[in-house]
């Protein structure tokens, strides 16, 4: 009489099981912003106190050639996104302008792009962005949110949709365009002082000034008082706010309390989709200027504020591998470790003393175009009984491998368009020793920057640079008069023959290999050449220049670039605004969090 029901039993044991087997992966990625690769433990550091990251390359496989697109956030994570290199996407600076500045700008990532979080929805998960975007949000007009995360797969964000800067904190100083800034608070004033000047000479009659002259002067300072205040003056409520999906819930946001409301809401995320294939990016605001005060850290490093900040960082990698192995989740779920470039090596002041990264042995960092510290970041991958536990993989990577990577796993075979990465999986699993990239291109903005060839049957990684910025003051290593070093004009030095560096013996890029101490050396540059000219032929329907020499590539995307200044500069009317503009101004609701 037991049978039936012994029966059902087994029959729904084992469609249980079934369905666990045939369940797809999670993957919980987490990017720290601007972190150097030579600030984590298990990268080489002593100092600095790194064990829950340190755990995760003990658990799993660390990259030591693991390489950004771009040694700047915009450009950088426009690619990781999209798994193609970011002037595909129209988000290659062509001058001074690199990154987003404002939130109320018109540029971003284009809603006809596609990055994976998109493809693994269509695949069923829940995908969720916590903490940085920096991409974009509106296009044409408030509200239409054609850059949003939202419209780029995320089901769900919390988080910035900019960046932490230290405009955000009063007292810590200007980022965006403050040279600009300056002349405009210059001029402002010139002109304030000038019409008083004008007045008072009129009204005790020393001299007959037209009153026509006074009222356009008048008009003048107005004007010129409002291209000033306006987007400046008022930067920490334009650019520093916080969304919850497409709401604005926090102008200006809370700075202090960003870290543990970061953490909160990406193990939330985890815990509401706990029966569910998910997919998390959990983009750090750390540790990017201006650096947290956290007391619970604060002095506690032997690197002043920046190694607190970074030792909070790595807490919080712990907090959300606890999360995930209490739940029991770890063995099916990948994690992922990185940063979107190297750190910023210019940034310092004689109060906090070194605010930036440090990058190891790897010369030159943030915004230095290709030269290794800059572009060279961490890479650990972390999957209990998929991945062998304490991996070492040499081999070149990129962060445009995660977007093929996910891909496979989540099963998603549909035709796709150009894409500039490699699934990573076979080196991973330890069933491939060679990386499918034969050839990387470094980017400067539009501007082509170098190559790196892994030629067959060698362990030699060759790096061929055709220009390098000009560093300030001469003889520093990086561009200490201007914080952060350009890539166009008299602001770089072209090389022809062009540098060229062994990586497998000289890392640190220190010397140069000459026709006579690299027998290799005319098929380098050979292969090289052929290699940029084939990309080329990748990236359909752009005006190439007429300049075949290849030092650098000042190629016009078909897709309209987003880092003009028509797009870059502050529009009123799209500026994101919880109120009535421009009357902006909320705080979040943090009694239920």
């Amino acid at each position: 009489m037991w049978s039936p029901v012994l029966a059902h039993v087994l029959f729904y044991l084992v469609l249980a099981a079934g369905d666990k087997v045939d369940r797809k992966p999670n993957f919980v990625l987490i990017m720290v912003d601007d972190l150097g690769i030579g600030d984590i433990g298990c990268y080489g550091n002593d100092t600095i106190r790194t064990p829950n990251i340190d755990r995760l390359a003990a658990e799993g496989v660390k990259l030591t050639q693991h390489i950004a697109a771009a040694p700047l956030c915009t450009p950088s994570r426009a690619a990781f996104m999209t798994g193609r290199y970011a002037l595909r996407s129209g988000l290659g600076s062509t001058g001074r302008v690199q990154v987003l500045l404002f939130l109320g700008g018109s540029g971003g990532l284009p809603p006809s792009e596609t990055t994976f979080a998109k493809r693994l929805q269509q695949q069923g998960y829940t995908t969720g962005l916590v903490g940085k975007w920096h991409l974009g949000v509106n296009c044409e007009q408030r509200g239409d949110h054609c850059h949003h995360p939202n419209q780029h797969g995320f089901s769900y964000f919390y988080g910035l949709p900019f960046t932490l800067f230290n405009d955000c904190v009063p007292g810590e100083g200007n980022d965006v365009l403050a040279d600009l800034q300056h002349a405009l608070r210059s001029l402002t004033m010139f002109l304030g002082v000038g019409l008083f000047t004008l007045v008072c000479v009129r009204m005790c009659g020393l001299l007959n000034i037209s009153l026509w002259i006074l009222v356009a002067l008048f008009f003048a300072s107005i004007l010129a008082t409002s291209v000033w205040y306006m987007p400046f003056k008022l930067l920490r409520t334009w650019n520093c706010i916080l969304m919850r999906d497409q709401e604005v819930i926090e102008q200006p946001m809370t700075v202090e309390t960003l870290p543990q409301r970061l953490l909160g809401e990406a193990q939330h995320f985890i815990k509401r989709n706990v029966d569910q294939p998910f997919l998390l990016f959990f983009s750090l605001a750390h540790v990017h200027t201006p650096l947290f005060k956290t007391p619970a850290f604060a002095g506690k490093s032997r690197h002043g504020r920046y190694g607190d900040n970074l030792e909070e960082v790595d807490w919080m990698i712990g907090k959300i591998t606890e999360t995930v192995d209490s739940l029991g989740l770890a063995n099916n779920t990948l994690m992922y470790f990185t940063s979107d470039h190297g750190g910023h090596l210019e940034d310092a002041d004689s109060i906090t003393g070194q605010k930036g990264g440090w990058n190891g042995i790897y010369k030159g960092g943030k915004a230095m175009g290709a030269w290794e510290g800059g572009i060279r970041v961490p890479g650990i991958f972390r999957w209990p009984g998929k991945l062998d536990a304490g991996r070492v993989v040499d081999e070149p990577t990129s962060l445009m491998d995660l977007y093929p990577t996910l891909k496979y796993l989540a099963k998603d075979t549909k035709p796709d368009r150009q894409s500039d990465g490699y699934n990573l999986m076979p080196l991973l699993e330890g069933k491939a020793e060679r990386s499918e990239h034969k050839f990387l291109f470094h980017y400067c903005g539009v501007n082509l920057n170098a190559v790196r060839w892994h030629p067959a049957g060698s362990d030699s990684v060759f790096k061929v640079h055709f220009f390098t910025p000009n560093f300030s003051p001469p003889g520093a290593g990086g561009c200490y008069d201007t914080k952060v070093c350009l890539c166009h004009g008299d602001l770089v030095t072209h090389h022809n023959p062009p540098l060229l560096y062994d990586l497998f013996h000289d890392p640190s890029e220190s010397s140069p290999l000459t026709p006579d101490t690299e027998p290799r050396y005319a098929e380098i540059l050979e292969q090289t050449a052929k290699a940029v000219e084939k990309h080329r032929n990748t990236l359909t329907h752009q005006q190439v220049s007429g300049d075949t020499h290849s030092e650098s590539n000042s190629e016009a995307h078909s897709v309209q670039n987003q880092m003009t200044w028509e797009k870059i500069l502050w529009r009123p009317w799209l500026q994101p605004c919880c109120g009535t503009f421009p009357f902006c101004g909320c705080k979040e609701d943090t009694k239920n969090i």
